[in-house]
C-alpha cells in the first residue's frame, strides 16, 4: 500500500507522455527535429533546476557520478530524444505511441541479462508477445503490408537507448537524488544535441521566429509538463521502486499516444495498431514480471490472512 502514492503519480506521467508523442509529430512538422530537440531538451533541464534550487537539493556530482550521468546524458538524452525527433519525422504519431509500448519489455529483458535476475519461460513468452507487436506495428500498422518505414526503425532505438538508461539511473539513484540526476542529463544531454544541430541542421535556429503559438504551446508543454516533470519524478520513482516495477507502467504510453494522435493529428487507428498494442500489453505483463507479482502478493495476503486465524 504504501507505494499507492508512486503508482498514481506514474500513471499522471504516462498520460503526459502518451500525450507527449503527438506534441513532438506537431513540434518536428514545424521545426528542424534535432535542432527544436535540443531547445527542448534544454529548456527542460533549466526547469529542473530552477525548482531543485528552490528546495536547495543541487549540488555537485562526484567523479563516479560523474561518470554515470555523462553515460545517462548520452543513452537518456542524446540517443532516445535524437531518434525519436527524427523518427517522428517519417513515421505517425500512433505507430511511434505503440512501438514506445515495447519500453517495459526492453527493460526487464536488459534488467535480467545486466542485473543477472532469473528470467522464466513465461517472461520470455512475454519478450516474443512484446516483439510481435512492434513487428506488428513496423510492418503492417498503417496501410497493411508495406516496406519497413525507417520512422519506425528510429524509434524503436530510441525505446532501446532509454531502456538502458534505466539500469544506470537505479544503480546511480542509490547515491545521487535521481531528480538532480535528471537535471544533469538534461543540460548535458541538450549541449550535445546542440552540436550535432550546428552541425547537421545550420541555420535552424531561424525557424523559431515563424512559429505560431499554437506551436510555441507545445513546445513548453512538452519541455516543461512531459520532460522536465516528468523525467525528474519518474527517476526519482526508478530509486523507490526499481526500474522493472516502473517500467510496467510504460504500458499505458501507446493508449495515451493513441488518443492524442486521434485528436491532436487527425490520425486513424487500424485493426493493425490494435493488434500491435494487445501483443504489447500482454508482453508487458507476462515479461515485466507483472503477473508474477500480482500472484505472489495475493499469496502473501492469503498467508497472512490464514496466520490471523490460527
Amino acid at each position: 500500500m504504501h507505494h499507492t502514492k508512486y503508482y498514481l503519480s506514474l500513471l499522471i506521467i504516462m498520460i503526459f507522455w502518451g500525450m507527449n508523442v503527438p506534441l513532438v509529430k506537431i513540434l518536428v512538422e514545424n521545426l528542424s527535429p534535432v535542432t527544436m530537440t535540443a531547445f527542448r531538451i534544454m529548456t527542460a533541464g533549466i526547469t529542473v533546476f530552477l525548482i531543485l534550487s528552490i528546495f536547495k537539493l543541487v549540488r555537485l556530482p562526484t567523479k563516479r557520478e560523474f561518470y554515470y550521468i555523462i553515460l545517462g546524458a548520452f543513452l537518456n538524452v542524446v540517443c532516445h530524444h535524437y531518434f525519436l525527433s527524427i523518427g517522428l519525422k517519417g513515421t505517425s504519431g500512433t505507430n511511434a505511441g505503440i512501438i514506445l509500448g515495447a519500453g517495459p519489455i526492453l527493460t526487464a529483458l536488459i534488467a535480467s541479462v545486466l542485473l543477472s535476475r532469473k528470467t522464466n519461460r513465461q517472461r520470455w513468452i512475454g519478450f516474443l508477445l512484446g516483439g510481435a507487436g512492434v513487428a506488428v506495428t513496423i510492418l503492417v500498422g498503417s496501410n497493411g503490408v508495406s516496406e519497413i518505414n525507417i520512422g519506425d526503425i528510429y524509434v524503436f532505438i530510441s525505446i532501446l537507448t532509454q531502456a538502458f538508461s534505466f539500469i544506470l539511473i537505479s544503480k546511480l539513484a542509490k547515491t545521487l537524488d535521481p531528480r538532480l540526476l535528471t537535471g544533469y542529463m538534461l543540460v548535458i544531454g541538450s549541449l550535445t544535441l546542440m552540436v550535432i544541430a550546428l552541425i547537421t541542421e545550420p541555420g535552424a535556429v531561424r525557424e523559431f521566429a515563424t512559429i505560431s503559438w499554437q506551436v510555441w504551446l507545445a513546445f513548453f508543454t512538452s519541455a516543461i509538463i512531459a520532460t522536465a516533470l516528468g523525467h525528474m519524478s519518474y527517476n526519482f520513482i526508478i530509486g523507490k521502486i526499481g526500474p522493472a516495477e516502473a517500467s510496467i507502467f510504460l504500458n499505458f504510453t501507446p493508449f495515451f499516444a493513441l488518443i492524442g494522435s486521434v485528436f491532436l493529428l487527425g490520425e486513424k487507428v487500424t485493426v493493425f495498431h490494435l493488434t500491435g498494442l494487445v501483443l504489447i500489453v500482454a508482453g508487458v505483463l507476462l515479461g515485466s514480471g507483472a503477473l508474477e507479482r500480482k500472484k505472489a502478493s495475493k499469496q502473501e495476503t492469503v498467508n497472512h490472512l490464514r496466520g490471523i486465524g490460527r
